[in-house]
């Protein structure tokens, strides 16, 4: 018997085309925003952080007294001239920052309407963006999913991409994946962990619903340099499951299992299903706060704009 007296929540039409995962009147929204570090990070090349390191960049800062050594390039012979003393001109370093997304295309994503999943692909896509758009390093990697084969693909990435020009292969990138299997959660954070380049700011973006728990995988990234932001992305029917129609006779099938369990669903039980997920969330906030990582519980029926330009704003991920 199906949880829901119409059959299972519809889903939407899965987006073919990159405008349907961000259009136009986005972009231009997310233009004047940026992703921010609470670290100070060096990379390999200069790009659009400012950072408190003092270095070569074109924006000024102060002076301070030439020693012997300094580059002559940079006194300020105008100040020679009035004073007869040699000073050194300061300038802002600009350091490069590294972007990373991970999202998690396991089967257990692929659900709920809003459906987990393409939710989870247009906000990759927006964070992408933004950190294209301000020359940042991106890398989108997503755990679990399906190759063309229809098996498992474990990590995908996409890797260090640069400018607003790599925009469009960003969106290929994410339409292509396939959502499917399980989702590899330990293992993918693991391989990103080892595999970093530099340090920044690294997005997960799942239900964090996993049986083999959360724990191992997140201990992998954090402190590794990463400012991690923990988005548990949830759709309404698994936040209230009563306003959305669960009631009755249930047989439950994990989808990335197949595990069965029949229930009869009454008041008692979606008590004690909202304390699970209360106590399941709870667990995962604190697990986050005690290391360092901003944690979030996302609605899936949440605005798009009201999410990136208001919410993670007032979160610290966006500025």
């Amino acid at each position: 018997m199906s949880p829901f007296p119409d059959g299972p929540p519809p889903k939407s039409a899965r987006p073919t085309r990159v405008d349907e995962l961000i259009d136009g009147r986005l972009m231009a929204r997310l233009d004047h925003l940026d992703v921010v570090s609470r670290r100070i990070f060096s990379g390999r090349v200069q790009g659009e952080r400012r950072s408190k390191r003092r270095g070569q960049s074109v924006e000024f800062a102060d002076f301070r007294p030439y020693v012997a050594g300094d580059d002559l390039r940079f006194v300020d012979w105008n100040i020679y001239g009035r004073l007869d003393r040699l000073f050194l001109k300061i300038f802002l370093e600009e350091e490069d920052l590294s972007l990373i997304v991970a999202i998690d295309a396991s089967a257990s994503m692929d659900w709920g309407d809003p459906s987990k999943f393409e939710f989870t692909r247009r906000l990759a896509m927006a964070l992408g963006y933004i950190g294209l758009v301000n020359q940042n390093r991106v890398t989108l990697a997503a755990f679990g999913g399906l190759d063309a084969d229809g098996r498992p693909a474990g990590l995908q990435r996409l890797s260090n991409l640069r400018g607003r020009r790599r925009t469009h292969e960003a969106g290929r990138w994410l339409l292509d994946l396939e959502p499917g299997g399980p989702g590899g959660f330990t293992e993918a954070m693991k391989t990103i962990a080892l595999s970093r380049q530099g340090r920044g700011v690294m997005v997960v973006l799942s239900d964090f619903l996993l049986k083999d728990g959360y724990e191992t995988g997140l201990r992998y990234v954090a402190g590794r340099g990463y400012d991690v932001f923990a988005m548990q992305v949830l759709s309404p029917q698994e936040i209230d499951p009563l306003k959305h129609g669960m009631r009755g006779d249930l047989r439950l099938v994990d989808l990335e299992d197949g595990d069965e369990a029949e229930v009869t669903v009454n008041g008692a039980v979606l008590q004690g299903y909202r304390d699970r997920l209360d106590a399941w969330s709870g667990g995962l906030r604190d697990f986050c706060i005690r290391r360092s990582i901003m944690h979030s519980v996302v609605d899936t029926a949440t605005d798009m704009d009201t999410l990136l330009l208001d919410y993670l704003r007032r979160r610290g991920l966006l500025r």
